[in-house]
This record gives structure tokens, sequence and C-alpha cells, in this order.
């Protein structure tokens, strides 16, 4: 069984997750610890190759907690094996899978493999098949899973059907910029008709910012 996919998010007023730079120091800190309980919760975090190069993130509970066990598995979607060996996903403080296509250079694999706590799962041809890679997750055991983007994965989550829930902390700022990445991207749909629909759930404030709920229909 595919793993409930929760997409986490924070994002300005205008919809963006990070300036055209790349800085995306956005939610407060209440927030930051919403996130990481939410974390704690969850069985695997996801996020695409670009989020890893531009952010370096750990994806782990260290706000709350510094027990390894705490951490969920730590998922990143990189359909050439593009993950450097120094970033701090693949430091031994939560597994780590790394979801590649047969377009990935073998020595990066290999390079990959050979740390301990790191699998590489090889689903689709050109680009990571995500519905492979929801399965395979779903056969080691993952139930839960919650997706913390970037952009272009948001979007072809959404596209494959597999986002179930979304939480977004809108905070009290507006961004701007043509260039700067907003929650969803990817092509989108042609017609607003074809816009992918949710149900409201529940909104409430935490510190500045607001936070929404949604049930993906």
């Amino acid at each position: 069984m595919k793993p409930k996919v929760i997409l986490n998010a924070a994002m300005t007023l205008d919809g963006k997750i990070a300036t055209r730079t790349g800085s995306s120091e956005i939610s407060g800190p209440e927030d930051l610890l919403r996130v990481h309980k939410l974390r704690k919760k969850m069985d695997a975090i996801m996020v695409g190759i670009n989020t890893v190069l531009a952010d370096d993130p750990r994806l782990t509970v260290h706000k709350i907690s510094s027990k390894s066990e705490d951490n969920p598995v730590r998922v990143v979607v990189d359909s050439k094996a593009r993950t450097p060996p120094g970033y701090r996903i693949l430091n031994p403080d939560a597994p780590t899978v790394i979801a590649v296509s047969n377009q990935a250079p073998p020595e990066k694999i290999k390079s990959l493999e050979a740390r301990e706590t790191t699998e590489v799962v090889i689903c689709g041809d050109k680009q990571v098949d995500l519905n492979c890679l929801m399965e395979k997750l779903g056969e080691r055991g993952i139930k839960t899973l919650m997706l913390e983007g970037g952009s272009t994965l948001n979007y072809s989550m959404f596209n494959a059907g597999l986002v179930r829930e979304v939480m977004v902390c809108i905070a009290p700022m507006i961004a701007g910029g043509i260039k700067a990445k907003t929650l969803v991207d990817g092509e989108g749909v042609d017609y607003m008709k074809d816009a992918f629909r949710l149900r409201f759930k529940k909104s409430y404030n935490l510190g500045k910012d607001l936070i929404v709920e949604y049930e993906v229909l």
C-alpha cells in the first residue's frame, strides 16, 4: 500500500516559498516547532534534489529531540544521483533513501550506496517514477510521508494523484518576483477546471503566521 502523503510548506501571502536568490526564511519559530513535531509523527520525509542542493537540509527533528530513533526516513527524489556525498541529508542521523532513474551514472549510485545508512532505489527510465517510488516505500513499511518540496516535485506529486492532504503556513509577508519559487510550479494545468481540488479542514493562528489545512479531493 502506498503511504499517505501530506504536503507541508511555508509560503508568503503571494504564494512564494523562496525568493529569486533562494532565500526561504519564511515562517516564525512557532511554526518551525510545529513542523518538527509533525515530522516526528511521520514515517518518512521527502524532498526533491533541487531542495537538497539549495538548502542542504538535515530533515530531522533536531529542534525537539536529539534521539536518532525519533527521526523519520529521509527520501530524496534525485533522477541523476546528484546528491553531493558531503551533504547533511546523508549523515548518519537517520536512514536515507535516494530515488534515482535508470539515467543515473553507476559510479554515483555506487558512491551513495557506500554509506551505511543510505539506500538507492531505482524507479523509472529518465525521471523517477513517483508511483513506483511510493509503492516501494510502502513495501518498506512506510505508511505516512511528509512532502516538503520543492515546487517542481510538489506539482509532480499532485499530477500523479499522490497527495492526500495539504498543510500550509502563510506568513504575513509578500516577496514578489517572477523568478521566485511558488508553492507548486512545474507545467501547471491549462484550464482552471483542471486545477487540483481541495476541501477545507481547518485553520488557526500560530504566532504571527496562519496555518491552513486541506484534504485533496
